[in-house]
């Protein structure tokens, strides 16, 4: 039982650990698709009226080494951010105060990569995959004249998970939206852990730890991902004693190749079980056809996300004039946001992808419509007539995961009742 809880512990108290390993096996470049997602023109049958854009932090250093294969070399010039991703900002609390305490970034500190960085910062890489995401929507919506080409805090809100990866790829996304333009000093909101909706939160809800334990203790002992653990553990002369999984091994893998550091050659033969088997865990964890389960995971960020929708269309919006709302967060954050749209493709989502959802209005009926894309592609999320989704219809949709506020918190000190195992 205690070693159930200390799994169960690494995947709550650093979820964030967990959401930051998985990355596409996509080349890092290869992000960003050819075509744009809809019409912002005018000649357009649809007014483009707010856009939400949800997105993964880029490339980084891995958490932890595979143990007992020899190591990469992580040194500090790898983090060197290029001068074109710079932009004045400051990290506030939601309310503007001071920035809160950040109990998973202070996790990371206390390890030190061989080569001398911490585990899980954002490297030149990442910075890079940021800065492209962010000329992208520039070209979308700046260029389009949507947005202002200089930054302003009326028209634009950036939201971060308090970790300084997310906090860093918000920055770096900034920069290239307004290509460093900005009329005063960028703010990035963050809030404390216990109360973070940007990623499934096992700090702050005790249910959805409860429901996480049990599927990540089983993940890696369900019999096919067991014996291919074994074998590849075997494979790489890893004592048998060692703690790994596919998500760890996953995690090292990656990280390496993206930075073009050396890898152990067996992992090559084993590159597409990895994948498999990492994505067969995190569907095993999140358990998709179970309601409640991604209710938890993403029930306050979809709330958020439509409330911002309503806001815009009755004009009780305390900010009138926004535009554009941007969420820094993990893969962690997307997979199960995917699943609840019913548009997960069984494929990690790559360093900076993004979910973007937008706002429109029938120039002609008035009535509002919601388009979804991911990665620049857009999607017909089942349950919707069309890739211009009628806004009741998306509402209908989201709403076996929408949860209140209020709702969430009643639900996560409710009673294990239907958890266990």
């Amino acid at each position: 039982m205690r070693n159930l809880w200390t799994k169960a512990g690494v995947f709550g108290s650093v979820s964030m650990a967990f959401g930051s390993m998985l990355w596409s096996q996509k080349n890092p470049d290869s992000d960003q698709a050819s075509s744009p997602s809809g019409e912002t023109n005018p000649s357009s049958s649809y007014e483009l009226k707010l856009v939400q854009v949800l997105f993964r932090h880029g490339a980084r250093t891995p958490l932890k080494s595979i143990p007992d294969v020899m190591e990469a070399q992580w040194v500090p010039t790898l983090l060197e951010p290029p001068a074109h991703t710079q932009i004045n900002y400051e990290v506030t609390d939601l309310d503007g105060g001071p920035r809160p305490p950040a109990p998973v970034e202070d996790s990371y500190r206390k390890n030190i990569l061989n080569g001398g960085s911490f585990p899980g910062q954002l490297t030149t890489v990442g910075m890079q995959q940021l800065y492209e995401l962010g000329k992208r929507l520039r070209t979308r919506y700046v260029e389009s004249s949507f947005l202002s080409s200089t930054f302003n805090p009326a028209e634009v809100y950036v939201r971060s998970t308090n970790i300084v990866r997310t906090i860093e790829s918000a920055k770096c996304l900034v920069a290239g939206l307004f290509q460093q333009k900005e009329k005063e000093i960028v703010p990035i909101f963050t809030t404390a852990s216990e109360s973070e909706i940007l990623y499934p939160n096992y700090h702050g809800c005790k249910l959805l730890k409860i429901l996480a334990s049990h599927r990540w203790a089983e993940s890696s002992t369900l019999p096919d991902i067991a014996a291919d653990l074994q074998s590849i553990q075997s494979a790489l002369g890893i004592a048998a004693h060692q703690h790994i999984d596919f998500i760890l091994i996953r995690d090292d893998m990656v990280a390496r190749e993206v930075h073009g550091l050396p890898c152990p050659s067996v992992l090559d033969t084993w590159r597409t079980k990895v994948e498999q088997r990492a994505v067969e865990m995190i569907c095993h964890v999140y358990e998709p056809s179970k309601r409640e389960n991604l209710q938890l995971c993403v029930g306050p960020l979809m709330h958020k996300m439509l409330a911002n929708i309503e806001g815009k269309l009755q004009g009780t919006s305390s900010e009138p004039k926004r535009k554009l709302f941007l969420y820094s967060a993990h893969d962690t954050t997307l997979i199960p946001c995917l699943m609840a749209l019913g548009i997960f493709d069984m494929k990690w989502p790559p360093y900076a992808a993004d979910i973007t959802v937008e706002l429109h209005q029938h120039r002609q009926t008035n009535k509002p419509f919601v388009k979804v894309s991911y990665i620049d592609q857009d999607q017909l999320i089942p349950g919707c007539s069309g890739v211009y989704c009628p806004l009741d219809e998306f509402k209908q949709v989201l709403s076996s995961y929408s949860l209140s506020s209020d709702l969430y918190q009643s639900l996560c000190n409710s009673k294990e009742d239907s958890t266990k195992p």
